[in-house]
């Protein structure tokens, strides 16, 4: 007779601990918006500045942070994120990792944003077109929206000269009526693909009277400047872009590496104001960019760097994850012990990622078996069947 599965949908009772439900990750990925941060005060007080800096001057400023896998690289700028995203004078895009050059960063930076958010950016254009060619003030993309399903602004009366000002205000015509396209309910599927780099046949852009295409990584930093620049034209303060898991370049050929480098750096000469990315990076890939393309790292020129968790902070992140779960009276880093996290400090190096994964196993290890505690015994049985 073989074995069999068994497999249920009931919940392990934590209650003995004090919790509702295990707070640690099964798969320590972070969240896109991280309830919990453990930061490291001269990587918070880095980001701190530089995203500060670009909101009160305007003025361009990047900044990588550096630090092995595992340290809190994604969770730091998905944190950031976070904070910037609630903005509404910014905007703000995630790239998960580089891919093979910058028409993927470009790609996948739009996608982040999203049709929505960019639809609302055409009708806030046409917006601030029509406070100043007719006798309508909305005040927003909204308010413009309303005003056209109403039939009190004809689009025809206003998308031309819509086109002709974003054309002047971006230098990228083609940008222009792509982004005047995304509110004609016919055509705003056709104008999404076109900004995202996903191609179009021929057909396709002629309806809209696009003559290029964003194909290559020239013409995505066009596409991108065109962009920022048709948000400053509307007040905004700027885009804040993180990169995440920048090391990947390394597995690029050294000419597409060097061309997505260049690509970053022209984005960079070409927006002096309104721009600031925060770049996730391997911190011995980071050595040889700075070694061996100077002309990039030198625009960036800071770095912050990520290290291991101590034993005050190993013992603050557990507390942080518990509390998030807290239905009870247990307090502080219960039910574990200081001799129990010692051992998750020891196994972990410090490591964030190994710490929240073996905290995550003991606490159901401890649930299956009854226990009324988590001890040194308990996390070493457990890390030994991991």
């Amino acid at each position: 007779m073989s074995d069999s599965f068994t497999i249920t949908d009931e919940q392990r009772d934590y209650s003995a601990f004090g919790l509702s439900e295990n707070p640690f990750p099964y798969s320590p990925v972070p969240d896109d918006d991280p309830i919990v941060y453990c930061g490291q005060q001269q990587v918070t007080d880095r980001i701190s500045e530089t995203v500060s800096s670009v909101l009160s001057t305007g003025k361009s400023k990047h900044l990588v942070v550096t630090g092995k896998y595992g340290n809190g690289k994604s969770h730091t700028l998905k944190y950031t994120r976070s904070l910037v995203r609630d903005r509404d004078d910014m905007l703000v895009g995630y790239v998960a990792q580089p891919g093979d050059g910058f028409l993927d960063v470009y790609h996948e930076f739009v996608y982040d944003i999203g049709f929505d958010q960019l639809q609302d950016l055409s009708y806030e254009f046409l917006a601030h077109v029509a406070r100043s060619e007719t006798d309508r003030n909305p005040t927003s993309g909204n308010a413009m929206q309303r005003l056209i399903d109403d039939g009190e602004v004809l689009l025809s009366d206003l998308v031309p000269t819509a086109v002709q000002q974003l054309s002047d205000v971006t230098k990228f015509a083609d940008f222009a009526r792509a982004m005047v396209h995304l509110i004609y309910e016919d055509t705003n599927l056709y104008a999404w693909q076109w900004l995202t780099a996903e191609g179009l046949r021929y057909e396709q852009r002629k309806e809209m009277e696009i003559h290029s295409a964003v194909d290559d990584d020239t013409s995505a930093v066009r596409a991108f400047t065109a962009l920022k620049n048709m948000l400053r034209e509307l007040g905004y303060t700027g885009i804040f872009m993180f990169v995440d898991e920048f090391e990947r370049i390394a597995q690029l050929t050294p000419k597409n590496e060097q061309a997505t480098l260049n690509s970053i750096r022209h984005l960079m000469d070409q927006n002096s104001n309104g721009l600031c990315i925060l770049f996730g990076c391997a911190p011995e890939v980071w050595q040889d960019v700075m070694s061996e393309y100077h002309a990039f790292s030198e625009r960036i020129g800071q770095e912050v760097a990520l290290r291991p968790l101590t034993e005050e902070k190993v013992y603050q992140l557990v507390e942080d994850y518990l509390d998030i779960g807290r239905n009870g009276n247990l307090t502080g880093i219960e039910p574990f012990t200081e001799e129990s996290l010692q051992i998750v400090l020891q196994r972990s190096q410090g490591n964030i990622r190994q710490v929240l994964s073996i905290c995550s196993r003991v606490l159901d290890e401890a649930v299956q078996t009854d226990s009324g505690s988590i001890g040194e015994e308990m996390v070493l049985s457990t890390i030994e069947e991991m």
